[in-house]
């Protein structure tokens, strides 16, 4: 099992080296920015340092063993990876580290973005969650719990630059597509 997280994480991460070194080169200036927001990946690294110095035997009362959410974990992390690796790609020289306007920026609403309106935090999100349980969560429990307040951190930089740049659109595009967990609108219109 490891050996597959480890290649999901690899992947992932050697896709957005590769793609901010082309970015850097490629991408369309930035016209405005958001303000600065604690990084993900800071923050995740920060959680990751503190699961190595707190004792095992202290992540233990958190530990799962049944094969059965390994398996359910794998599928989540395999799924995971590839909806980030899709919408990551969907970007292309739009995507940037932190919420930012680029010459002749454009909403989108396709692919991915029809799904969830942040699909790659559901992904990275997905992506934690699939991991903590192939491993049988433990200290993971902390890095899942740690990535969910700094995504919604960096949404909510998000989501008020694209209030800004398109009012009406966003507005609309708010109403139809849930933000992180697919299903969610759809599921809460079918209980009207």
């Amino acid at each position: 099992m490891t050996g597959i997280v480890d290649i999901c994480w690899a992947l992932v991460a050697a896709v957005w080296v590769l793609g901010a070194a082309y970015n850097s080169r490629r991408a369309p200036a930035v016209q405005r920015q958001a303000s600065r927001r604690p990084s993900i990946v800071g923050g995740l690294v920060a959680g990751w340092f503190v699961t190595r110095i707190v004792p095992v035997s202290e992540w233990s009362s958190l530990r799962v063993t049944g094969w059965w959410v390994r398996v359910v974990g794998l599928a989540v992390l395999l799924s995971s990876t590839a909806f980030t690796l899709w919408a990551r790609a969907a970007l292309g020289t739009m995507w940037s580290a932190s919420p930012s306007a680029k010459q002749d920026h454009e909403l989108r609403t396709d692919g991915p973005y029809r799904i969830t309106r942040h699909p790659i935090y559901t992904g990275l999100l997905g992506m934690l969650a699939g991991t903590a349980l192939a491993v049988g969560l433990g200290r993971w429990t902390l890095l899942v719990a740690l990535g969910v307040v700094l995504v919604e951190v960096k949404i909510h930089a998000e989501e008020r630059l694209l209030t800004e740049l398109f009012p009406v659109e966003y507005e609309q595009y708010r109403r139809h597509v849930p933000q992180l967990v697919p299903l969610a609108r759809w599921r809460h219109r079918a209980l009207r």
